[in-house]
């Protein structure tokens, strides 16, 4: 039998595919360059095309490839092909918090979701930029946390640009608490193994179930032989 496609070869167990989704500017670009490499960039410079890393990572005592897609670029004309959604076991869905309209068009990007995307495909909703100050958020937490309740998915905030968690904090009182958040970046290592260890586990079940079928296949066939070999036994000894 056939090997599941994200099955590994001799220096991976998994190979998990993931796409970044969200309007221009929701900082998708830097949530790639914090995971994949830990670097971060201070202007903002938009993606042409579609781009993607590659971080592999343990989970469970598993090796995990992830190969992570970046739409930036595509996103303002929405010419992110069907072939990218159907290739994509867990999709990350970005906004920025202080930018409504970004909030707003998530809905948009889950019904293209469920349009081109696979039925099983894993998702989380992810509040970027959540660093500023408190005057600049334009989406409250529990507002992010109830829309992520309503589909079903988790949710994180997360902060990757070392600039905005800079600009945090010199403007809180808890400076010193903040300071550790900015350096390890908020969420953004929890963002993407949450999602790979949710696949994951989903890919380990349908192996599960796979084989299970197969020995349920097998049983009928055996339990035949059975019944056979004592009906042989009698005639001989008749």
């Amino acid at each position: 039998m056939a090997a599941p496609p994200a099955r590994a070869r001799a220096d991976y167990d998994y190979l998990i595919k993931l796409l970044l989704i969200g309007d221009s500017g929701v900082g998708k670009s830097c949530l790639l360059l914090r995971f994949s490499d830990g670097s971060f960039t201070t202007s903002f410079i938009t993606t042409i095309g579609i781009d993607f890393k590659i971080r592999t990572i343990e989970l469970d005592g598993k090796r995990i490839k992830l190969q992570i897609w970046d739409t930036a670029g595509q996103e303002r004309f929405r010419t992110i092909t069907t072939a990218y959604y159907r290739g994509a076991m867990g999709i990350l869905l970005v906004y920025d918090v202080t930018d409504e309209s970004s909030f707003n068009n998530i809905r948009n990007w889950i019904r293209n979701i469920e349009q081109h995307a696979s039925d099983n495909v894993n998702k989380i909703l992810v509040g970027n930029k959540a660093d500023m100050d408190e005057s600049k958020r334009a989406v409250p937490t529990s507002k992010g946390q109830a829309l992520a309740d309503e589909y079903g998915i988790k949710f994180f905030e997360t902060v990757s640009s070392r600039k905005q968690a800079r600009l945090f904090v010199e403007l809180s009182p808890l400076k010193k608490f903040l300071t550790q958040s900015a350096k390890t970046n908020l969420n953004v290592e929890q963002v993407f193994f949450s999602i790979a260890r949710d696949i994951k586990q989903r890919l380990a079940e349908t192996d599960s179930k796979t084989e299970d079928r197969t020995i349920k296949i097998n049983k009928p066939d055996q339990a035949a032989g059975d019944n056979k070999a004592p009906e042989r036994s009698a005639c001989c000894g008749s």
